[in-house]
């Protein structure tokens, strides 16, 4: 599942591919804002994602339906 995290005054946004549940990232970012300080996501690779709450924009938490591959008819 991707995790899209927009940064305020930056144009590319920084996008995790988690293997949490979308209700257990919502959580943690959820409390990570209410707390201030820093988001901390840790991707599939076992990477941790560290972003200051103050900058963030946005976070945009994926489905985790495969997407397609092939032509759609």
């Amino acid at each position: 599942m991707d995790v899209r995290i927009g940064i305020q005054n930056v144009s590319r946004e920084v996008v995790v591919d988690s293997d949490q549940t979308p209700d257990a990232v919502a959580k943690t970012v959820s409390e990570a804002l209410a707390a201030g300080g820093l988001l901390t996501l840790t991707d599939a690779k076992g990477r941790q994602v560290i972003v200051p709450t103050g900058s963030i924009g946005y976070v945009e938490v994926g489905s985790e339906a495969p997407r397609p591959v092939g032509f759609a008819q």
